[in-house]
């Protein structure tokens, strides 16, 4: 993917928006950064996929209401509650936006709220009743302001998760900017996680939402670490169109958008994995799909990573090879384990990790 240039500047990357991350409270035990605002100069076309799972969070809810009409301009994000099963969740959840709307100038119904960390527990309206407006004061277009967004939204993360692009439409500069958490109760069909785009290109809103969609079934919907959906799983993605280069759908240039917006996809989904509760390693599976049925007698099994390559499988039977070979390959942090199926020409890849006892570990121990 040559063509997409990598650049500083996370979520901030796109013309017109604006983060911020500070410590409100909801995580009392500690002072970590716990809520995260992102703010655009202008209203936006909007998008979103969520989770599967039959129950999902009060701001789900909100969510998919206040995107109805296809636009946005304000995403708040907290830590340490998922406003999940929890008393009143949908009315703190519209009390947060009209705080959000009253500090920024903007409507209640341009605001999309999403919440990440324990569920079933009641929360209060006062964390974001201070915290907003210390967040709104610190709002900022650069890199930091990005970097401590990313911060904010984490739970069990080890690290932030931040990515930009940069890449060229109708002899204009594009960018698409993202930050994303996730690390446990992550399964196919998206995962614990939020994840929240912006880019300054043009689109429609019906187009962008085309553009989402056609991305999240090969990216997001490929990770698993555990087995476990989540209730609060939210990818968003907002377009200032700022940089004056329009996509229509149906063009090459929509065609070059949605391979960038797989590409950051793609690098989010890696890092979700490899980022797993108490994961030491990244697995990505890479399978020869052939549709409908197929001859499993005809399937092979590689396991491979910059130590080298074995070959474990031949025509669904165990393939001789040698463990203390094997044994080197898979001491690598990255590895690939790849499938032929024997029939067809087209790939499909999924992301996990491995599960430890720190994975037990983590688990058990959690109260954000």
């Amino acid at each position: 993917m040559s063509d997409f240039k990598s650049i500083p500047g996370g979520i901030c990357a796109p013309k017109g928006f604006s983060a911020a991350g500070v410590h409100c409270g909801i995580r009392h035990n500690h002072s970590k950064l716990d809520l995260a605002l992102i703010k655009a100069d202008v209203r936006c076309a909007g998008a979103g996929c969520y989770t599967t799972n039959k129950v999902y969070g009060a701001p789900i809810t909100v969510d998919r209401e206040h995107l109805k009409d296809g636009y946005a301009q304000a995403i708040v994000v907290n830590s340490g509650n998922a406003n999940t099963c929890a008393p009143n969740g949908v009315q703190l959840a519209k009390d947060t936006c009209d705080i959000v709307a009253k500090e920024l100038g903007i409507r209640a119904d341009d605001v999309l709220p999403s919440s990440t960390g324990v569920i079933g527990q009641a929360m209060s309206i006062e964390p974001f009743a201070k915290g907003i407006p210390e967040a709104a004061a610190k709002l900022a277009a650069d890199e930091a302001g990005s970097h401590d967004a990313a911060t904010a939204v984490m739970t069990t993360d080890t690290h932030p998760k931040e990515i930009a692009l940069e890449f060229a439409v109708g002899g204009k500069a594009v960018r698409i900017g993202a930050i994303a958490k996730g690390s446990g109760m992550i399964h196919p069909n998206m995962a614990t996680m939020l994840l929240f785009m912006t880019t300054d290109a043009k689109v429609a809103p019906a187009a962008l939402q085309k553009a989402l969609s056609t991305v999240v079934p090969a990216t997001f919907n490929q990770i698993s670490v555990d087995g476990d959906t989540s209730t609060n799983d939210t990818v968003l993605l907002l377009a200032s169109g700022l940089s004056g280069a329009e996509i229509a759908e149906g063009t090459p240039d929509y065609d070059t958008f949605v391979a960038a917006l797989t590409e950051v996809a793609e690098h989010l989904s890696r890092e979700l994995a490899g980022d797993g509760e108490g994961a030491t390693k990244l697995l990505e599976c890479t399978v020869g799909y052939a549709p409908g049925d197929f001859d499993i007698s005809t399937t092979s099994v590689r396991l491979k990573s910059k130590a080298g390559e074995v070959f474990v499988c031949e025509n669904a039977a165990y393939h001789p090879y040698s463990e203390d070979e094997a044994a080197v390959v898979l001491k690598e942090d990255e590895i690939d384990i790849l499938v032929d199926l024997g029939s067809g020409d087209a790939t499909a890849k999924a992301w996990g990790c491995d599960l430890t006892y720190d994975y037990v570990k983590i688990n058990g121990d959690y109260r954000t």
